[in-house]
């Protein structure tokens, strides 16, 4: 992307007077200009989607003038804040608040959602103070997707496999004081309702220092129900089943006979209530409903089935979704499907109002997803742009923006001013041998920046 077609400046240059408008990093776009020779569209969020979008849009309209904004002071969005420091090759993304568990005992110390915990060891600035009590024995992950996979393993990675990360110092180092040697990882639903990927389980199984606990009982006739199941789904849960049924070799055998961590899969368990210790001060454990399945295919549920089991731990993590916020009361949101209403990425009765990403789908998908997401929301923006659909007259663009935030004391912090951070971290980075270390406090970057 050309600098002279788009600028990136995030609200959080912090104000002088009073906060600046409450926006959201979700990625909903504004047509400022209709008119064809310099039409200029506004990105709000700097995400995949954003991103996407905003290249799409620049490849296939070359007088266009794309400006992106973010509320934080670094862009990428979760692709910085969301990916597990030991894979940097993989980019995990998505909406910005945590679903609740909305169960007893869930404000008890001790419980904390997988974003937040995910945050914290990845330097987002909300999270930095988080602290997590890392001195049990025992921690439940609720959620079997890849992000519940992710934290289990950076609890259960020995600490000198992620030195060399861009993990931040501070996490690190409560990491090497970890007490922690279980991770359950709790599901509502069978081994053949997963959500991880082949490639986090394989992690799993193999990760240094750790034996798996699987009961062969959750996978009986399990073998004969897979020959139908498309052949993703098939070559997980083979190796779900190799794992928990196979006699390992003798070199897998000695490496977890020496393990000094486990990790296990919990099925058809759904979350009943947080026990708290004897002096109600913080969570001891969990309940959890055992559950049965109903129902065949997509449609296959589990309901309780009366009984219940209690389960030790000092640290529960909830993996359990993500949910998109309302952007602002101008902009139309479905609280309960946690999307804006649209058609193809066209907001539902606000022309010129366009939309991608989670917050237009829902949180599901993978970076190639929300590409191909992305770029449909651009090519329908342009063709309602050549059609004329879009309100017409000159619009101010990006001066008006400028304008506002200068009435409100707000100091933009630009994509060149990203760069001098950028190196910051890298050349921190550089003598521990990582790839960076990522800036943590807003304050701190502002002086970098002579703010």
């Amino acid at each position: 992307m050309a600098p002279r077609c788009w600028r990136w400046w995030p609200w959080t240059a912090w104000p002088r007077t009073r906060p600046p408008p409450s926006e959201s990093t979700q990625s909903f776009r504004q047509q400022f200009s209709t008119q064809e020779q310099t039409p200029q569209i506004c990105v709000v969020g700097s995400g995949p989607a954003g991103f996407y979008t905003a290249q799409h849009l620049l490849k296939h309209h070359s007088r266009a003038h794309v400006d992106i904004y973010e509320k934080q002071l670094v862009p990428f969005g979760l692709v910085r804040f969301g990916v597990a420091p030991d894979h940097p090759e993989v980019k995990s993304y998505g909406a910005e608040d945590h679903r609740g568990l909305e169960i007893p005992g869930e404000e008890l110390p001790g419980v904390l959602s997988a974003r937040a915990f995910v945050g914290w060891y990845n330097g987002l600035p909300e999270n930095r103070k988080l602290a997590p009590d890392l001195s049990c024995d025992t921690a439940v992950v609720l959620g079997q997707g890849n992000v519940a996979l992710d934290v289990a393993r950076i609890l259960l990675t020995p600490p000198e496999y992620l030195e060399k990360t861009d993990i931040t110092e501070a996490a690190l180092g409560a990491l090497r004081q970890s007490r922690v040697k279980t991770v359950w990882i709790v599901g509502r639903r069978g081994p053949l309702q997963v959500a991880f990927a082949i490639k986090e389980l394989r992690e799993m199984i193999q990760l240094p220092g750790t034996r798996p606990i699987l009961d062969p009982a959750d996978f009986l006739g399990l073998q004969d129900r897979i020959k139908e199941v498309p052949r993703p789904r098939k070559r997980l849960t083979e190796l779900l089943l190799q794992a928990a049924t196979e006699k390992p070799g003798v070199a897998e055998a000695a490496r977890r006979a020496s393990a000094s961590r486990a990790w296990g899969l919990r099925f058809f368990r759904s979350p009943q209530q947080v026990l708290p210790s004897p002096d109600g001060r913080r969570a001891a454990g969990i309940r959890l409903a055992v559950t049965r399945l109903e129902g065949v295919g997509e449609a296959t549920r589990a309901v309780p089935t009366g009984a219940v089991e209690d389960l030790p731990c000092g640290l529960v993590l909830s993996s359990i979704g993500y949910k998109s916020r309302p952007i602002d009361p101008s902009v139309p949101f479905d609280p309960k499907l946690g999307v804006i209403p649209n058609m193809e990425g066209r907001v539902v009765d606000v022309p010129g109002l366009y939309c991608s990403g989670w917050v237009k789908r829902g949180p599901t998908g993978v970076i190639t997803t929300t590409m191909t997401d992305s770029f449909v929301t651009g090519q329908i923006l342009l063709q309602d742009l050549k059609a004329g659909l879009l309100p017409s007259g000159p619009r101010p663009g990006y001066a008006a923006i400028k304008a506002l935030l200068g009435s409100r004391g707000v100091w933009p912090v630009s994509f060149s001013d990203w760069e001098k951070l950028d190196a910051e971290e890298v050349s921190r980075g550089q003598g521990a041998g990582k790839p960076r270390e990522k800036l943590l406090d807003p304050q701190e970057m502002l002086r970098l920046l002579g703010r």
